[in-house]
């Protein structure tokens, strides 16, 4: 059998990272991918290859984008940066500075970088709430305010999976009038000048990559308790991978799930913070709004996702148990279900950015990104 046609380039030094894509195509885990690297404002690697969707008839195009998941909460957390930059936001200020509505039922006190860092304690829905809610805004932040947190916020980390976007886009609507994907596309996207997206218009729809749903998940839902967060927040609403695929999820301003994209542009858009807050005379940041990134907020297991986390504000930091491939220095990332992940190396000046379309078991990162990751530290220097 032939070897899967790897499109775009690799940098001398760089083949690993082709090598492993192929790799992994060849063997069926991959369907469609992309990955990128780029090394202060030089792109080292821009490679795509397979199918876009599961019949694998469709190509995997250079202006191919797909739904990158949790990927899109790293977006989210820039444009709040962005306004801390800018002097309209304090990472410590409560929410209800912003969202006066948001301090009912004892939640005054929760400070921004709280639900940055996914200790705010309100990190899903409350039921009865269904996934289609999620598309109305009104209603779904309208929920949030009533609500009150599911544990002591400030106390340790739980995931916000689904409603992170919409807990820090009501603050970004508050702050300027503009709805999270408006301010993105505006402040972020277009000084950038890069394919990137909330959600996705009707002009997008015959180049998004088809998402095919990973295995069940490992986790018993109906076995936990009631009253834990993981509980809540797996069922407030549950997760739907197929709903990717859907006009509806499709328009809608989701900030912690429905970002379309591809490698090369996320990996241009996250290089603000590799390359200290200037990307090609775009300033958006400045070294001390990048060095709150990088103040741990949390370490420990997370009470939504069970596994050991460190938080920064608004971004993951190197823990060695559940991101073996990190190194332990200077690095903030994310990434999405199924295995699309945002690496930023400010040491290095250097971001790596993976998407695909065929979902891997599990929440934070693959086997896949896992490889990639490796591949692309094994191409270059250490930190200095």
């Amino acid at each position: 059998m032939n070897d899967p046609i790897i499109h775009g380039h690799v940098d001398e030094g760089f083949g690993p990272v082709r090598d492993a894509l192929t790799e992994q195509l060849a063997s069926g885990e991959e369907v469609g991918a992309a990955i990128a690297v780029d090394i202060d404002g030089e792109t080292v690697v821009d490679i795509w290859g397979g199918h876009r969707d599961g019949a694998k008839i469709l190509p995997w195009e250079r202006d191919t984008i797909v739904n990158v998941w949790s990927t899109t909460k790293e977006i989210t957390a820039l444009a709040i940066l962005v306004l801390v930059e800018r002097g309209q936001v304090d990472l410590h200020a409560p929410v209800a500075t912003y969202w006066p509505e948001f301090a009912q039922n004892g939640k005054s006190a929760i400070e921004v970088r709280h639900v940055m860092a996914h200790t705010s304690g309100v990190s899903g829905w409350d039921q009865p709430f269904d996934l289609t809610d999620m598309y109305d805004w009104d209603k779904a932040v309208e929920h949030l305010a009533r609500q009150a947190p599911w544990w002591e916020p400030g106390t340790a980390s739980g995931y916000h999976a689904q409603n992170q976007g919409h807990l820090l886009g009501e603050i970004v609507r508050r702050v300027t009038g503009k709805h999270l994907k408006d301010f993105v596309a505006e402040e972020i996207a277009g000084p950038l000048g890069v394919d990137l997206r909330i959600g996705a218009g009707p002009d997008d729809d015959d180049r998004i990559a088809e998402v095919i749903p990973p295995p069940p998940t490992r986790i018993d839902v109906a076995a936990l308790p009631t009253d834990s967060p993981m509980f809540k927040t797996f069922t407030g609403p549950p997760a739907s991978a197929a709903a990717a695929n859907t006009i509806a999820w499709r328009r809608a301003d989701l900030g912690a799930l429905n970002a379309h994209s591809n490698a090369r542009a996320l990996a241009r858009t996250m290089s603000v913070i590799s390359r200290g807050g200037t990307v090609d005379g775009v300033n958006l940041l400045s070294a001390r709004t990048i060095d709150h990134i990088f103040d741990e907020q949390a370490r420990g297991d997370d009470l939504v996702l069970g596994v050991p986390l460190r938080w920064g504000i608004g971004f993951g930091l190197p823990e060695p148990v559940t991101v073996p491939a990190l190194p332990d220095e200077r690095i903030c990332f994310w990434g999405g279900w199924g295995g699309s992940v945002t690496v930023m190396f400010p040491l290095r000046k250097m971001t790596v950015s993976y998407v695909m379309n065929k979902m891997a078991p599990g929440i934070i990162g693959s086997d896949r990104s896992d490889a990639y990751l490796r591949a692309v530290l094994a191409s270059t220097p250490p930190s200095p």
